[in-house]
């Protein structure tokens, strides 16, 4: 299960739970591509609970993408990741940590007010 949403001028949020198989990541990033549209400078809170490894067929979907999806990155500069598990949060910062110009900070999901905070700070 997944929802994007554009929330504000420059800040879109994304909620994931479960598992992604290769048409629902289809969908992802055409959703993330037309919600993050005009966006610069942006924001994106993410928050991802319950969540499961996507099957092969959406991993193979994602890195078809990778191009459009670094451009798509590029359109932000903080991104908040509120995640219900550690293992998740870590290597959201390293990844954050791999891509220039885009800090990405988790936290657990009974801080999201301050992820909110954080994203505007």
């Amino acid at each position: 299960m997944f929802q994007i949403m554009r929330n504000g001028e420059n800040r879109v949020d994304i909620n994931l739970a479960g598992k992604l198989d290769r048409d629902d990541m289809r969908a992802v990033i055409a959703q993330l591509t037309q919600q993050s549209e005009g966006i610069s400078h942006g924001r994106m809170l993410y928050r991802i609970n319950s969540f499961e490894m996507p099957t092969l067929g959406a991993v193979a979907e994602e890195f078809s993408h990778l191009p459009e999806l670094f451009r798509l990155v590029k359109r932000f500069d903080r991104m908040a990741v509120v995640a219900d598990k550690s293992w998740i949060r870590k290597v959201s910062e390293v990844e954050g940590a791999l891509i220039p110009g885009l800090t990405v900070r988790a936290f657990d999901p009974d801080h999201e007010t301050e992820a909110q905070e954080w994203l505007f700070r």
